[in-house]
């Protein structure tokens, strides 16, 4: 309610004894401040007053809340901020978070800060990761709190990531979900020459921005690879007999062997059959249409790899 009102009703709300100044940073910080930004507009005297009066509580050693209600989310990560220091940045996957990134929530939240900058006790919850490279490209110039762009957020994540299969996933999901797309992360892994998983993430980026968005179909690609199999297209848009565009999971051309890879989400009555009818399609057409299960290729490989190399040599693949 707070934010939709804008600055004039935010003025008009305030006691007149409150700077425009002082209004002004609560606003842009969500109520929460430091102690050492009081000192710049108010005297310690009426720090105290406010605190004592219950309109301003401590929300952790030298960081104030200027309200007496439940803190929120948004709160919580900007007090991580303010305690962690002025060089203090929202990364990884909080920062990611922030950018747009969904399936990934999570209460720790990512702080990223130089390698050599001294911090005090943080909040509970509060991760902080060290660096030696930030440049000025990686840091979101007007977001609030400060954190690093989308890119960067997500090859912090990838790295910081507990497995490598989560940090495959991650930046899955980030081509998949629209926060960025082609050179993007190659551009961020060019000022990062130590970055952790750096092949994997390199490789993973390549494979999504060529059109494998999901895990399973990584995962596939890898598979594919290891066999020995030719290299497919993945994302392909085709059109079907009715003229409707649609999107292939993987596509070998050369040999019109069409691959589906099929996730929880197809076990529902109108996906599948929405799935039935473009497999209809493209059988009318007479292509070779295979399906898995995302679980089968994990779980199975060898047989998808049997099935997929009888499809190909069936459609004239010489092996």
């Amino acid at each position: 309610m707070r934010a939709n009102r804008g600055w004039a009703g935010l003025r008009r709300a305030l006691p007149v004894d409150d700077a425009d100044e002082l209004a002004w940073l609560l606003f842009q910080q969500d109520d929460v401040i430091s102690l050492d930004q009081t000192r710049r507009h108010l005297s310690p005297k009426a720090t105290r007053h406010r605190i004592a009066s219950g309109r301003w509580r401590p929300a952790h050693r030298a960081i104030l809340v200027a309200h007496s209600g439940p803190i929120s989310a948004d709160q919580h990560r900007w007090i991580a901020v303010l305690a962690a220091g002025p060089t203090a940045l929202l990364g990884g996957l909080t920062a990611a978070r922030i950018c747009g990134l969904r399936g990934y929530d999570s209460r720790v939240i990512h702080v990223l800060l130089p390698a050599r900058q001294q911090i005090r006790a943080l909040p509970p919850g509060v991760r902080v990761h060290r660096t030696t490279l930030l440049p000025v490209a990686d840091v979101h110039p007007s977001a609030r709190p400060p954190r690093t762009r989308a890119a960067r957020s997500l090859v912090d994540a990838a790295q910081w990531a507990a497995t490598d299969a989560e940090a495959r996933a991650i930046i899955a999901a980030g081509f998949q979900q629209r926060l960025v797309a082609g050179d993007d992360l190659r551009h961020v892994l060019g000022r990062l020459p130590r970055a952790h998983r750096r092949r994997l993430i390199q490789r993973t980026a390549a494979d999504a921005a060529g059109g494998a968005h999901s895990l399973a179909e990584l995962d596939f690609l890898d598979l594919v690879r290891r066999a020995g199999l030719p290299e497919p297209s993945r994302q392909t848009v085709r059109r079907d007999a009715a003229g409707h565009r649609r999107y292939l999971d993987v596509w070998f051309e050369e040999w019109r062997v069409h691959v589906e890879i099929d996730g929880g989400q197809h076990l529902d009555p109108r996906t599948a059959w929405a799935d039935m009818r473009r497999q209809n399609d493209l059988w009318m057409e007479g292509d070779r249409v295979l399906r898995f299960a995302a679980w089968a290729i994990r779980a199975d490989p060898e047989e998808v790899v049997r099935q997929l190399r009888a499809a190909l040599k069936a459609a004239g693949w010489p092996g």
